[in-house]
């Protein structure tokens, strides 16, 4: 399924965060209990659409696209911050009438589903957390970088596609990335409104709120799946949280996987995970 594809998919729910009234894309698709699936940054909800496939056989499985990012709200003037994609999540969960959820989590996706699960824990039945910002892991020094006045928007055309062409080829465990996954990452942030909320997004990423988070006080079951060889996130900040959150926890690393971890080894993501949540 291509990018393309994937938008004519989406549904389109209004949230209020913070008193803004804010539109939230998301896919749905399948049916039985609700697996939530959460992108990062500079991603969208495109992330997940080969896991996304093998789940809607036996779960109802929903991707949003969070605030800021993808097809969701992306005009200038409300929060991208995790704290308020916490208070999205909660907020998209009631109105779709979903009294609880897994969460399955990547990057900041897993960060923001750390503070529901800390938060609100009545709302996660188990949690995933795949390669996500947690303690102080992040941001890193590429996003801290697009967090810049104009670090985005005075890029020229051909700056953008190559440092986002390497962004996304990078983070990959192939020398030979996909470029129909390269380019459905990019094709939210091509606009200029795009542009300017990818910078708006960055400069957003605050490292305190996951160092308040009370790891400890997260009693949900929760499987750790993380892609192994990943150079941000590394899979010492997974055995930590093995050792700090409060509930079984379960760790695997996959090999041959990077930062992108959900596009490196879909097949062994999905098995996995249907393991876990079975």
């Amino acid at each position: 399924m291509d990018h393309t594809d994937w938008t004519s998919t989406q549904d389109e729910v209004t949230v209020q965060v913070d008193d803004h009234d804010l539109s939230v894309a998301y896919h749905d698709a399948g049916a039985g209990e609700a697996v939530i699936l959460l992108h990062g940054i500079p991603t969208w909800s495109y992330l997940w659409h080969d896991v996304a496939v093998g789940l809607a056989d036996h779960y109802r499985v929903i991707a949003p696209d969070l605030l800021g990012y993808g097809n969701s709200a992306q005009h200038d003037g409300f929060d991208r911050s995790i704290r308020a994609q916490e208070s999205m999540i909660a907020a998209f969960m009631n109105r779709l009438g979903l009294d609880s959820a897994h969460l399955v989590g990547h990057d900041i996706g897993g960060s923001a589903a750390l503070r529901v699960a800390c938060h609100h824990p009545e709302f996660v039945d188990r949690l995933v957390l795949s390669n996500v910002g947690c303690f102080d892991s992040w941001p890193v020094e590429f996003i801290n970088g697009l967090g810049l006045p104009g670090a985005v928007t005075g890029m020229v055309e051909q700056e953008f596609q190559e440092t986002f062409q390497r962004v996304f080829g990078g983070g990959l465990y192939t020398d030979d990335p996909p470029q129909g996954f390269i380019d459905g990452m990019l094709a939210p942030w091509q606009s200029e409104e795009g542009r300017i909320s990818l910078e708006r997004c960055a400069v957003a990423t605050n490292t305190n709120h996951t160092t308040e988070i009370e790891y400890g006080s997260i009693a949900v079951p929760t499987l750790l799946l993380w892609g192994g060889e990943d150079v941000l996130q590394s899979v010492d900040y997974a055995e930590r949280l093995a050792d700090e959150l409060g509930g079984p926890t379960e760790l695997v690393a996959l090999d041959r996987a990077y930062h992108w971890v959900v596009q490196d080894r879909s097949e062994a993501y999905t098995d996995h995970l249907l393991d876990f949540l079975d």
